[in-house]
């Protein structure tokens, strides 16, 4: 087995190397003068069980044709099998059509990946379920599920704890969660009249004098989160913190989140954490390096994957 890296997120890399008790394999990727991508594999691969490290977050594309020509390199380096291993699946809130002459820009990423030669994938929290289908390759979607709520055992109070789904999308997530803590659920009813903005409708259950946990998936700029938010403690909760999977956080929208009513925001490190975010008083990042790494683990070994979470 070896473990390699792009450039997206090489600090989750190192960690998950160290889990595994793996160096990281010696690859270059670098950029010609007109910012074309170049990859070298500096060592022998042939025959080796290659895991590639990269998430497809900003800048999407740079990392998504890193990914590509990594796989390609790996390929035509006679490695036996290549699993691209993509922490945060940049494209995948494309993965049907929204309307009229758009594309389904998530089910043409995974042909990408497939006809570069990746034997199989693996990711986490994919924002729909379905994209899984869209690979026809074996495709692991791993949850951060169990990781949040040993963090929530071990950072909140539970005894007054209410799980809160911030769209109705989203209550297959939160009722998992909520299952493991063993506390109720609540659904923020909402209206989004126009992308990247939302309108918080109603709230659905009692979430008075209760410290109300939000999980979602993906958090970009932040709106609908501070909108439900607001909206909870206006209902009367004593407290509202956010557990988001992958902290994408364009724009504005850690300053967004500083002058928020949420107590905490806590994601994980899917996408590397920028400046900004690590500065953040209200802002905590959780590492991802051990489900992935025993997840790589068992890949290898043959072993179950899914009894990870069972």
């Amino acid at each position: 087995m070896k473990l390699f890296s792009g450039n997206s997120n090489r600090m989750l890399a190192e960690s998950i190397g160290r889990y595994l008790e793996l160096p990281l394999g010696k690859a270059m990727v670098r950029r010609f003068a007109d910012q074309e991508i170049f990859v070298e594999i500096q060592e022998n691969v042939r025959g080796e069980d290659v895991f590639i490290v990269q998430s497809t977050s900003y800048p999407a594309n740079d990392h998504l044709m890193e990914l590509l020509i990594m796989i390609d390199a790996m390929r035509r380096a006679s490695a036996r099998r290549i699993t691209a291993v993509i922490p945060y699946f940049g494209y995948a809130r494309q993965d049907r059509k929204a309307g009229g002459r758009t594309p389904i820009s998530a089910k043409l990423v995974a042909n990408l990946i497939t006809e570069a030669g990746a034997n199989r994938v693996m990711t986490l929290d994919l924002h729909a379920g379905q994209i899984q289908g869209f690979f026809d390759i074996p495709t692991d979607n791993l949850f951060a599920v169990p990781l949040i709520s040993r963090d929530i055992k071990e950072h909140q109070d539970l005894s007054n704890l209410m799980i809160v789904s911030p769209d109705v999308g989203g209550v297959v997530r939160a009722r998992a969660l909520a299952k493991r803590l063993d506390a109720p659920l609540s659904i923020v009813d909402k209206r989004r009249d126009r992308p990247g903005e939302s309108e918080v409708m109603n709230i659905i259950g009692d979430v008075d004098g209760r410290n109300c946990i939000l999980i979602d998936d993906i958090i970009d700029s932040g709106g609908t989160l501070c909108n439900a938010a607001d909206a909870l403690m206006e209902q009367g909760a004593s407290s509202v913190t956010a557990y988001i999977t992958h902290g994408v956080l364009s724009g504005g929208a850690v300053a967004r989140i500083g002058a928020s009513s949420l107590k905490e925001l806590v994601i994980t490190d899917s996408i590397q954490p920028t400046k900004a975010i690590t500065a953040a008083e209200n802002i905590r990042v959780v590492t991802t390096a051990n489900l992935l790494g025993e997840a790589i683990q068992r890949t290898a070994t043959e072993e179950s994957v899914s009894s990870l979470f069972d």
